[in-house]
């Protein structure tokens, strides 16, 4: 920005604001959007990189199409940050993935301008054909339905699915693949180096600009130049690249690749293409960062940020605290696997596109051919599994709770109803905080334990996984989940030899007269200490640390229920089908007769906020379990 001139974005509360400024003024109103994005996040910690690279096409988007009827669909959704500041929300950003403020995702309840909610990836081209079948029924052709791919999402299978489909429909509808080359990590796999491929044609590239450079000169317009256009940029793509465009043999009409940075340029292409009818696919070249020297060099890092930073260094600006730190659960994973890996050399390690997220880069960096990362492809990161299993195999297949649910038909038909011995370690279990809904770990007890064949575990602390996965590799263990939380636990020694835990095996850690706490996962570390509160007041309670929920420890139980008659569960997961619920059925299947109280993530989509606040409007931090005791008590 010019010294001296005023703020353009200062005046943009909606696209329409937008359309009336200048075409030579938007690149100013790119790089204040970009400055804004950098400044609020240098204070307010959320998805970086991402917005960063959309910038240009968020505002040349919102400038050509007439958004809200024009649906714009952003995916993945942490690349909209640039779109929600254009969308009237720029005054509230700094309540992004707050308590009680915008979500970090495009949130249907949030804004009409947000078309559809896109937390997990890979759903645009889906939901968006949709949207355009819809239109064409509606005999609405002026309706524009744009889906904005990026960040890996077009290594999924639901992608390709929704291309398959559009190919056939002819809908009307703009598939823009925003070319980053990077999911979190740096993007795998065939397809993605088939997109470097296509980018860096040089020859392909030099001919059609010369091309285009000569049809100018002779100053053909309209339709018919167009027309010439295309079906030139069409021959030069056939015949000079090295393999056939996958998109045009799905006949879908294919343009690009073009500069994602150029925003004039960026304007007139999408202009011209509004008046194509059908599906096409804009390939769009971006690069993750842009704009911020420290999140340009390391993407990965910057693909979130983790606290406040100072723009002029990148150096975090968070306290670091003397007192030693806990280790991360996902730290814990990622060095328990390779030291399980060097001594079973059948261990093998296997991601969906999150080797940092999950520390399964550890193994990838000292055991690199038997450490998998698959894409962004969970169904198949299951099945990829189950295949290795098959052949002799142990895979760990690292996978983030919310996401697992994606691929819970091949759990069910490919390793569960085969017996297969794949280890699931759900990374993100319970409730996960400032990505809200889309990422709460909250149903994995619940859908583990309905399979047959499943154990489902979950550690209460970093030492308990150690164990439980020494116990999930040895043989014949068959399907094994082991569940447990983001973030930091208990202080580890590595030096303690690895055990094994007998399948099906809970633990008293406190006897007690007055009721019972069972509890399963890190959740029991804060119920011991509520209970250790409430002991100085007089009150005398057992605890139960559950460990399984299938099997569940059936003499462990009937121990407990013969002594009690008041019982609270309490688990980082849902109430309903969770562990709580497998308890209540025991006591059922028994005919036992006792008053059970149930904490958990309730029947309902929780919000974004801190996990301690989530805890709260849950009614299973300190203070409820604290009330849940009391009014078990007071009870005759």
């Amino acid at each position: 920005m010019k010294e001296g001139s005023s703020r353009l974005l200062d005046s943009i509360n909606s696209p329409h604001d937008l359309k009336k400024i200048g075409e030579e003024e938007l690149p100013q109103v790119c790089d204040e959007l970009r400055e804004f994005i950098i400044d609020a996040l240098s204070c307010n910690p959320g998805h970086f990189g991402a917005s960063l690279g959309v910038v240009e096409l968020s505002v040349a988007l919102h400038y050509v199409f007439n958004t809200p009827d024009d649906k714009i669909i952003w995916d993945v959704g942490h690349q909209a940050y640039g779109h929600k500041i254009l969308t009237g929300r720029r005054d509230v950003f700094h309540t992004n993935r707050k308590f009680k403020g915008i979500s970090g995702f495009p949130n249907i309840f949030e804004s009409d301008y947000d078309a559809f909610g896109v937390g997990h990836s890979s759903t645009s081209i889906s939901a968006g054909l949709g949207m355009a079948a819809a239109a064409a029924m509606d005999n609405d052709p002026d309706k524009h339905v744009v889906a904005v791919i990026g960040d890996g999402a077009m290594t999924a299978g639901m992608a390709f699915e929704g291309l398959n489909n559009m190919s056939t429909l002819k809908a009307n509808m703009l598939v823009i693949l925003n070319d980053n080359n990077m999911a979190i990590d740096p993007a795998v796999g065939g397809f993605s180096e088939y997109l470097v491929d296509i980018a860096t044609s040089q020859t392909y590239n030099k001919f059609r600009t010369e091309a285009f450079k000569m049809l100018e000169k002779m100053k053909l317009t309209g339709p018919r130049s167009r027309e010439m256009i295309t079906k030139l940029n069409n021959s030069l793509k056939n015949l000079l690249t090295k393999q056939t465009n996958i998109f045009e043999g799905l006949n879908i009409r294919y343009f690009g690749p073009v500069d994602g940075h150029d925003v004039d340029h960026l304007r007139k292409v999408l202009s011209d293409l509004k008046d194509i009818p059908g599906p096409k696919v804009l390939h769009v070249i971006t690069k993750k960062g842009k704009g911020f020297k420290y999140a340009e060099e390391d993407q990965t890092a910057w693909h979130a940020v983790g606290g406040r930073f100072d723009k002029a260094t990148g150096q975090n600006l968070e306290k670091k605290s003397s007192v030693p730190k806990p280790p991360k659960f996902q730290d814990v994973f990622g060095n328990t696997i390779v030291e399980l890996a060097e001594k079973n050399e059948k261990i093998v390690g296997v991601t969906p596109a999150m080797p940092t997220g999950c520390s399964l880069n550890i193994m990838m960096e000292k055991i690199p051919d038997r450490a998998f990362d698959v894409g962004i492809a969970e169904q198949h990161a299951v099945t990829f599994s189950a295949g290795m299993a098959i052949a002799g195999y142990t895979p760990f297949c690292n996978i983030y709770s919310s996401f697992m649910q994606r691929a819970y038909d091949q759990v069910i038909h490919d390793v569960a109803l085969q017996n297969l011995n794949v280890v699931f370690c759900l990374d993100r279990g319970g409730l996960v905080g400032a990505d809200g809904a889309t990422h709460h770990g909250a149903y994995d007890l619940q859908f583990m334990r309905g399979i047959p064949n499943m154990i489902v575990s979950s550690p209460m602390d970093e030492e308990e996984l150690r164990n439980l996965m020494y116990t999930a590799q040895l043989p014949d263990q068959g399907p094994f989940s082991i569940r447990y939380p983001r973030g930091n636990g208990s202080l580890i020694d590595w030096q303690r030899p690895l055990q094994e835990i007998k399948i099906g095996t809970g633990r008293k850690l406190k006897d007690g007269d007055d009721l019972a706490i069972i509890t399963i996962g890190p959740i029991g570390i804060k119920a011991g200490q509520v209970i250790s509160k409430m002991e100085q007041k007089g009150a005398s309670i057992a605890h139960y640390d559950l460990r399984f929920v299938k099997p569940l420890d059936e003499d462990l139980l009937h121990d407990l229920f013969k002594k009690h008659n008041k019982i609270i569960t309490i688990e980082d997961g849902t109430v309903v089908g969770g562990m709580g619920s497998a308890i209540v059925e025991f006591m059922a299947d028994n005919d036992y007769c006792a008053k059970v109280k149930r904490l958990g993530i309730p029947d309902a989509y929780i919000e974004h906020g801190t996990q301690t606040e989530l805890y709260g409007v849950c009614g299973f931090d300190k203070g409820g379990i604290e009330k849940a005791i009391n009014e078990m008590l007071e009870k005759a």
